[in-house]
């Protein structure tokens, strides 16, 4: 008898794992509660693997013998709860797909910064000529690769969700850039345990393998103090030096591990400001523990074209420089997005609020911000927050609408921010949708 296994969520990740799992011989059978787009039921008829939408049927799967989780569906949605009262393990897909590959895996997570370290990880690799797969929050899903390429290595951006339903799985590397609060009404308004997700990262790690992560970021140093780290710990920092790790001297970015140093100078670094020298150093100490070739590295760390939606400079229309900060779905991406503002903003800020506290804010938007256009359905919060300290705020709900007002209350040599410090789903179907409007209204201006 085949093994039964039901993959809930027909999206990339869904899919990649019913191929997977088809491939491998098991019966497979894949439950979405909304509407499957067409490009993944293609896939689906493609491998003969059956499905069903719109409706989560339980006993076609609750006869189950594993459960493929996508990450978007809560851990206490009722079918997960049903399934977990009857003992049956529910996973994810990065916890599967890790099963049935012996490439090396560079596991990146983080509150911010991640998808621009995965992506630079990735294109450092690339450009050396490794064989090497680009997965999880980026790329095509981690399973779809393992089941139809063959890397040598894969570099896997992690969310907390995805981090959640791993169990067995091991990152060869783990970088762990940051920990501020976010998503925690996915996790009961309860910090910690959005903390103890984050740190999964390192779990099944031994003496071989190795962690990076930022010794500037409070959070981390204090969980570092409680927890047993097996793994080599490479630290980076902007404020300390280490034997070994990533550091700055002098205006210099060095990476020194296994006592072979690396030095390029903060000015070659294609990613400019305090967070993106954060991302390029755990980047390089990661291609550092590769042994890539210095050049290379460095060739890499100075061409790298940056990440659409994160910081992206897109247009100057009349000498107002728009940038497209849309991934910046909670307070910290904010936070440095506001800090490395060195001109007026306008700041385009709203949408589905997840727990903000606005406050870290306030003195960055007194110095930077000279009007605020609210992009939401409730903007409440935003207008306690800022009412006080900022003399025009303006309400939007729709993309065409923010970009009119932004545009009528910048002048020249202004910037026009979209960093919404929110989630999109009130107005859109995602971040990449609510930045790819944010460049088509502003290519109509």
């Amino acid at each position: 008898m085949k093994q039964r296994i039901v993959i809930l969520g027909a999206g990339e990740s869904g899919i990649g794992a019913a191929i997977l799992a088809k491939l491998k011989g098991f019966d497979v059978f894949v439950s979405d509660f909304g509407k499957i787009k067409d490009k993944y039921k293609k896939e689906l008829n493609k491998y003969k693997i059956e499905f069903e939408q719109e409706k989560h049927s339980t006993d076609l799967i609750l006869n189950a013998e594993i459960i493929i989780k996508s990450p978007g569906i809560p851990n206490n949605a009722k079918i997960i709860l049903d399934a977990l009262s009857l003992n049956i393990p529910v996973i994810s897909e990065i916890e599967f797909a890790g099963r049935f590959t012996k490439a090396t895996k560079i596991c990146i997570t983080g509150s911010n910064g991640k998808t621009t370290t995965t992506m630079l990880t990735y294109h450092i690799m690339k450009e050396a000529g490794l064989n090497v797969g680009l997965a999880g929050n980026v790329g095509t899903s981690f399973a779809k690769q393992v089941a139809l390429n063959n890397f040598d290595y894969y570099v896997i951006e992690l969310s907390s969700f995805q981090l959640d339903g791993m169990y067995d799985f091991k990152a060869e590397i783990a970088i762990l850039m940051n920990i501020t609060p976010d998503h925690l009404d996915r996790y009961d308004y309860d910090f910690s345990k959005y903390i103890d997700s984050k740190f999964r990262i390192i779990r099944n790690q031994t003496s071989k393998d190795f962690f990076i992560y930022c010794a500037d970021d409070e959070i981390t140093k204090q969980e570092l103090t409680k927890r047993i780290i097996k793994a080599c710990k490479l630290p980076v920092s902007l404020n300390e030096k280490f034997d070994e790790g990533a550091f700055i001297e002098n205006e210099n970015l060095k990476i020194n591990y296994n006592k072979d140093l690396f030095t390029m100078t903060i000015q070659e670094l294609a990613l400019q400001g305090k967070h993106n020298t954060y991302n390029s150093m755990a980047a390089g100490v990661a291609c550092n523990i590769l042994r890539i070739r210095k050049d290379s590295i460095r060739e890499s760390l100075s061409d790298f074209k940056g990440v659409e939606h994160r910081l992206e400079y897109y247009l100057k229309v009349h000498g107002i420089q728009f940038i497209n900060d849309s991934k910046a779905t909670n307070i910290n991406s904010t936070w440095y997005a506001l800090e490395s503002m060195h001109t007026k903003t306008v700041w385009i800020v709203g949408g589905i609020d997840k727990g903000n506290d606005y406050s870290i804010l306030e003195q960055l938007v007194k110095q930077k911000v000279k009007a605020i256009v609210c992009l939401g359905k409730d903007n409440e919060k935003i207008h306690k927050a800022f009412d006080s300290i900022v003399d025009t705020i303006v309400d939007t709900s729709s993309m065409s609408e923010a970009i009119k007002a932004a545009y009528f209350l910048a002048e020249k040599n202004d910037n026009v921010l979209l960093s919404p410090a929110c989630a999109s789903f009130d107005l859109f179907q995602n971040y990449e949708d609510r930045g790819r409007q944010f460049k088509h209204y502003v290519r109509e201006l």
